[in-house]
């Protein structure tokens, strides 16, 4: 596996990160500004990794491979944010990446 590879699942994974931290913040009960702060850094980190990665990558490539960050985001949700997994959400994701899997092989 290339650089490149590990920074476009490296991206992927900040963007979920992200995300789930912008949930956080939804929470009231959660210190809102330093969680979405956090979300915030985390976001920008994976959108200037994902422009570096497509200096390396074709476009092609790069962009439907972003659909692993709702893989990242399933899991995520299950483990940390205890949310219930339905088995059409699983396929659904399954889906997104077997489609973006015939894209790019």
């Amino acid at each position: 596996m290339t650089i490149s590879w590990v920074l476009l699942l490296s991206c992927t994974l900040l963007g979920a990160i992200g995300g789930f931290y912008f949930k956080r913040a939804s929470d009231p009960l959660m210190n809102t500004y330093r969680t979405l702060f956090i979300g915030l850094v985390c976001y920008g980190s994976a959108a200037l990794i994902n422009i570096y990665v497509l200096t390396l990558l074709p476009y092609s490539v790069v962009f439907p491979l972003t659909a692993i960050t709702y893989v990242w985001t399933l899991l995520l949700s299950y483990y940390f944010l205890k949310e219930r997994i339905k088995m059409r959400q699983t396929i659904g994701v399954g889906l997104l990446v077997a489609g973006a899997a015939c894209l790019v092989l």
